[in-house]
């Protein structure tokens, strides 16, 4: 059956639409007409602009286009949202901000310390894990996906904490919590690992988990998130399975398979990126780092000499 019968308002999500355009407008006026208002501006890159509109394309093409439909009919497509949302473009939406006009948001009194918290590397990686691998389990996924309001906060609490998972990544201030080189390696790495169990759980287990992709009266209610009750009510749905020739055990592990080989692609991306720029960095600065080499090796010997 053709997701069509849903509607115009259910496939294209006009509000939420009309919602990031406006986003997208302020962004542009804040940092172009209003930049002489802030200390320390600068005027727009159009890399940074391209990065904050991809981001922005990105998030109505994953909560706002067809996606998001078929994201409530078949799980598959749900973990495949997850992961565009949560690993691709937090960090497209860090570095598409520029570096004065976070700091200008950070050094408010009241966001700084919460930031400074929320962004210590290690909390930060953390959070992402158990807020990721708790949504997930069946009861709160399902639970959550009955009311359209907890769903929504549950989203922002989502992306939120991806926001500070990828923050020691990718962000450029001064004085903030930041990797370089083989430890952004490595943290990038423990997210992988860390991911892993819950993705785990989801491909080898041996029932389907969620109600709301295997039960009618709890699908119907989830469909409710974005699809208008009267139109609901006029379809006379039984279940996902009217949408897909898949069962629904199959389509859970593939909702498994498609998170952890898009994860793995984000990260080999990222993980290729920050080893470039190691490298790079490594190339630009031979010879001061051979320099600083031998004068560490020369006062090594001295101490040895003098002890």
């Amino acid at each position: 059956m053709p997701i069509s019968i849903f509607g115009f308002q259910a496939l294209w999500s006009p509000v939420y639409l009309g919602v990031l355009v406006l986003i997208t407008i302020l962004y542009f006026l804040v940092l172009v007409k209003w930049r002489g208002k802030f200390k320390e501006s600068e005027p727009l890159k159009m890399k940074e602009a391209g990065l904050f509109v991809s981001a922005m394309v990105l998030l109505y093409a994953v909560k706002g286009s067809p996606i998001d439909l078929l994201g409530h009919i078949l799980f598959s497509m749900h973990m495949g949202q997850m992961a565009i949302m949560l690993l691709l473009i937090p960090p497209l939406f860090i570095m598409g901000i520029p570096t004065w006009a976070w700091r200008a948001f950070i050094n408010l009194p009241i966001v700084n310390p919460i930031f400074n918290f929320l962004s210590r590397p290690m909390f930060a990686l953390i959070f992402f894990t158990m807020v990721f691998s708790f949504y997930h389990i069946p009861l709160i996924f399902d639970f959550v996906k009955q009311g359209i309001l907890l769903h929504g906060i549950v989203n922002i609490i989502l992306f939120v904490s991806a926001i500070f998972y990828w923050w020691p990544v990718v962000n450029n201030l001064e004085g903030m919590y930041k990797f370089h080189g083989l430890k952004k390696l490595a943290y990038l790495f423990g997210l992988s690992v860390t991911l892993t169990p819950a993705c785990a759980l989801i491909i080898f287990g041996q029932n389907p988990f969620y109600a709301t992709y295997t039960e009618g009266e709890a699908w119907l209610q989830a469909m409710a998130l974005c699809v208008p009750s009267g139109t609901l009510s006029q379809l006379g749905l039984s279940g996902p399975e009217m949408f897909s020739s898949m069962s629904t055990l199959e389509d859970q592990r593939t909702g498994g398979i498609v998170m952890k080989v898009l994860q793995e692609l984000v990260f080999t991306v990222f993980l290729w990126l920050v080893f470039y720029e190691w490298l790079r960095n490594e190339n630009d600065n031979a010879d001061e780092i051979t320099a600083k080499a031998l004068r560490d090796r020369e006062l090594m010997a001295y101490h040895r000499h003098n002890a």
